[in-house]
């Protein structure tokens, strides 16, 4: 039986393009270190950031329909950092950027070592940045 490993990337439809590159630059590649690169896909341009493990590609949307977190689709986008220490620093970078995010904080009401961050890109896709807890190091090393 094949296993899967990870996630090799997500798509995210975005209504403006330019609006949201500048604010996946600052948020991504500034206060998160991915890398950036674009390409065209059956005539729309597309933007890659990507770190070592996975990408995150914005595209043009064809409706003008605004997110909905409570409608079926996506709800939140979480990515994780090693430690408190890092959720702390990301989001104090994520400010230093222009982004409105939260002060890091303890999320006991998710599991006793859940620490956030939480911000929404310009077409109100909720965004977390979370630390790397010890539920999940356990899964990963006792699979």
């Amino acid at each position: 039986m094949s296993r899967v490993t990870g996630i090799d990337h997500i798509y995210l439809t975005v209504s403006d393009l330019a609006r949201s590159e500048a604010f996946y630059d600052r948020a991504l590649v500034a206060a998160l270190g991915f890398r950036k690169n674009g390409f065209e896909l059956a005539g729309d341009r597309h933007v890659q950031y990507y770190c070592r493990h996975y990408g995150i590609v914005l595209r043009p949307a064809r409706s003008a329909t605004a997110h909905d977190s409570y409608a079926p689709g996506l709800h939140h986008l979480c990515l994780r950092v090693d430690s408190i220490e890092d959720v702390q620093a990301v989001a104090a970078d994520l400010r230093r950027e222009g982004v409105t995010a939260s002060e890091a904080r303890h999320c006991p009401e998710y599991a006793p070592d859940y620490w956030a961050t939480f911000f929404e890109d310009p077409d109100g896709l909720r965004l977390e940045v979370t630390n790397y807890r010890a539920e999940r190091r356990a899964r990963h090393d006792d699979w």
